[in-house]
């Protein structure tokens, strides 16, 4: 079946491109258009056009399209879960969790419709009356990552139509199955023409479209930092609003007094869970010299229990890399920790499974410094290295020794130190006793330094970026 881009309400063709699982490269899981330049132009064009109406459309009516997308996705949560496994590899459980977390994203935008507020205050003027409003910026891009298909698209989306913008995404070319289910079910939830816009295909041909445009008044992009200074160039020419996600170098840091299993489970899900493919996952793991060798002694050996395999069958773990650049990249990394002089205590080879796919055994080093390349470069896959640091004070300077500031984690029990951690964390989000990588759909998410740059995503701190603020003034 070919799944075709929507542009101004109608289902546009074209070339097709086929879509193949990591964890079997013979399963097809669908053909998809491939958008061209000329798509991405009327998609953008359908989206300006449609902005002044849906823009002052009732608040019920996005309420009711929001929950319906949302309750629509829940109850085929098994379906798209299976679909987002297929597509990205990972494992059956996670992906329908993901999925779960996408409906309730749009059911909780669809309860902001409803909550909408502005501030009314008094002038410092006798007479005069002050009205604080929010509204809707414009049409809006949208450049979404592989690694979350079906979460990071909803939570951009649902607070970009809530709050009275229009849409036009841009999913990964890896991944444009669950993009393409949310644009179904939006489209058969009513919203008007152009309101929603989906073009995909890859970012070499399209991509550089959208960031040329000079009718977008925001892009919110998620992905690596190379795309995202060109995303901040672009926006910055044509004055428009823009917001990064661009990943991490996290750490996890486990003090002496620390829990040996919860430090342990921590950490396996912080740096292996999702295949390591999660831009809150930890690939520093920063252990005082006290509980180091039995850290690292039960961490080797509950790596030796986890199950490799194709992401829809029961009992696997952890599933393949999303793709064969993807692993070659990861491999090279382990050669390159390797050459450095770290350690590996475990895995690092390819596998073989029943299903011909992209699978590798996660790889720990350890013996690494901060200045190793392993330490310091995004590897976006199942790799951590172990730094050994004397006391909590070297680990904490350890940790916010990054470019990056998207996540951080410590394991202890010491209200002192984790008290300490939470405040002087150079991070957007700290996790005491609990994996880096898992926040809530409510709360805002987001990062510092070469992490994130502009407002927060999710929860009410959506506003800061999907809508402007307009002060006006009545004589009485």
């Amino acid at each position: 079946m070919t799944f075709n881009n929507l542009i101004a309400g109608e289902w546009v063709g074209g070339n097709a491109s086929e879509n193949r699982s990591p964890s079997d490269t013979n399963d097809v899981v669908g053909l998809y258009a491939q958008g061209t330049p000329d798509d991405m132009r009327a998609a953008i064009a359908a989206a300006k056009a449609a902005f002044p109406a849906w823009s002052r459309s009732g608040i019920l009516e996005r309420h009711a399209i929001l929950k319906k997308t949302g309750d629509e996705i829940l109850a085929r949560k098994e379906e798209l879960g299976t679909l987002l496994a297929r597509e990205e590899g990972k494992t059956l459980p996670e992906a329908i969790g993901e999925t779960i977390r996408a409906a309730q994203i749009f059911d909780f935008f669809a309860g902001e419709c409803l909550r909408l507020a502005g501030e009314s205050l008094p002038s410092v003027r006798p007479g005069i009356g002050v009205e604080i409003t929010r509204e809707p910026i414009g049409p809006i891009g949208l450049i979404t990552p592989w690694n979350f298909p079906i979460a990071i698209p909803a939570w951009k989306i649902a607070p970009a139509l809530c709050y009275g913008n229009t849409v036009v995404l841009k999913p990964a070319e890896l991944v444009p199955g669950c993009a393409w289910a949310i644009a179904d079910i939006l489209h058969r939830a009513g919203l008007p023409k152009g309101v929603f816009n989906l073009v995909m295909g890859k970012g070499s041909v399209i991509g550089q479209v959208m960031l040329d445009s000079p009718d977008l008044a925001g892009i919110s992009f998620t992905g690596s930092v190379g795309t995202g200074k060109r995303v901040a160039l672009s926006s910055i020419e044509h004055g428009r609003k823009y917001q990064l996600e661009m990943g991490g170098k996290n750490p996890f840091v486990i003090l002496d007094d620390a829990d040996l299993s919860v430090a342990v489970e921590a950490s396996l899900n912080s740096c292996f869970f999702s295949t390591g493919q999660r831009c809150t996952a930890s690939s520093r793991l920063i252990v005082t010299e006290g509980i180091h060798d039995r850290f690292v002694a039960a961490l080797v050996e509950r790596l030796k229990s986890v199950t490799v395999d194709n992401a829809l069958k029961a009992g696997t773990h952890i599933g393949p890399v999303v793709d064969e650049r993807q692993l070659m990249q990861d491999i090279d990394y382990i050669d390159i920790g390797r050459s450095e002089g770290a350690k590996l205590a475990f895995g690092g080879e390819r596998l073989n499974r029943e299903t011909p796919g992209f699978y590798l055994q996660p790889a720990l080093f350890t013996e690494a410094s901060n200045q190793m390349r392993i330490s310091r470069e995004e590897i976006f896959g199942p790799v951590a290295s172990v730094i050994r640091v004397k006391n909590y004070e070297e680990a904490l300077s350890v940790a916010n020794d990054t470019p990056f500031g998207l996540s951080s984690g410590i394991a202890t029990t010491s209200l002192k130190h984790a008290t300490h951690f939470r405040r002087n964390a150079e991070a957007g989000m700290v996790m005491v006793n609990l994996p880096t990588a898992g926040v809530d759909f409510h709360v805002p998410f987001g990062g510092r330094k070469g992490s994130s740059f502009g407002p927060r995503e999710q929860g009410r701190y959506a506003a800061e970026f999907f809508t402007t603020v307009k002060t006006q003034y009545t004589l009485a």
